[in-house]
């Protein structure tokens, strides 16, 4: 289990690509201090001014990640690319200097079996979480959907049909449907708590929490 760490605890970002960019850059846009690192002089130098620190290093030589104080950041994020050799060898290096959280990413299920066995505290998988997603998307009336590793979704889209009209109290979505509206968003208006006196409009759209198969059966009603 990862050990807990302040939140305000800068944060090692390893590789520079699409997935390490992004996760460096957010970072840096939530106030986070960031260390980013990669091998790519252009890419360091393109990023040099967009977070905190950005340098050339090779993480899988252990002794180069000590000499950049890499032993004493709480949180790393092991970003590397394609080769999962260097992800591996990446995030063994980070368990051997005893990060508190590590966190990786993985390109499929073996190699993210791999990095739990050698000591990632969290492993993710990008590629596969954004197609899960696009195939949720793609298949029903959502405008976007978030599941949670224990079976648990939240979801927006507009309304069905048979529930516009009516406060949430009247409509009973939960005993008819086994889901929850946790928030409306009417034209023109920020996002609101649901409670049971709101009565959804043609225009709204929903949030809506529940099991997977009971979100995608409440998206499909007409």
């Amino acid at each position: 289990m990862a050990e807990p760490v302040s939140a305000s605890s800068p944060v090692l970002v390893i590789g520079l690509g699409r997935f390490g960019a992004a996760t460096a850059g957010e970072l840096d846009r939530l106030g986070r201090d960031v260390l980013a690192i990669d091998t790519d002089p252009d890419l360091v130098q393109k990023w040099a001014e967009r977070v905190t620190h950005a340098v050339q290093v090779d993480a899988r030589n252990i002794e180069a990640l000590r000499q950049i104080g890499a032993q004493e950041f709480s949180i790393a994020v092991v970003a590397v690319g394609t080769s999962i050799e260097a992800s591996v060898l990446v995030t063994a290096n980070l368990v051997d200097l005893k990060i508190p959280q590590i966190w990786a990413k993985a390109m499929s299920a073996t190699h993210g079996r791999i990095l739990r066995r050698i000591g990632a505290h969290h492993v993710i998988f990008p590629e596969a979480e954004a197609g899960h997603r696009a195939a949720h998307l793609v298949n029903g009336r959502m405008l976007d959907f978030i599941e949670f590793d224990d079976d648990f979704v939240l979801a927006k889209l507009y309304p069905p049909k048979q529930i516009r009209g009516q406060s949430l109290r009247q409509s009973q979505i939960r005993s008819r449907y086994q889901v929850t509206i946790v928030g409306v968003k009417s034209p023109g208006h920020e996002f609101t708590y649901a409670e049971a006196d709101t009565v959804i409009s043609d225009h709204d759209i929903i949030i809506v929490a529940g099991i997977p198969e009971d979100v995608e059966r409440f998206a499909a009603q007409r």
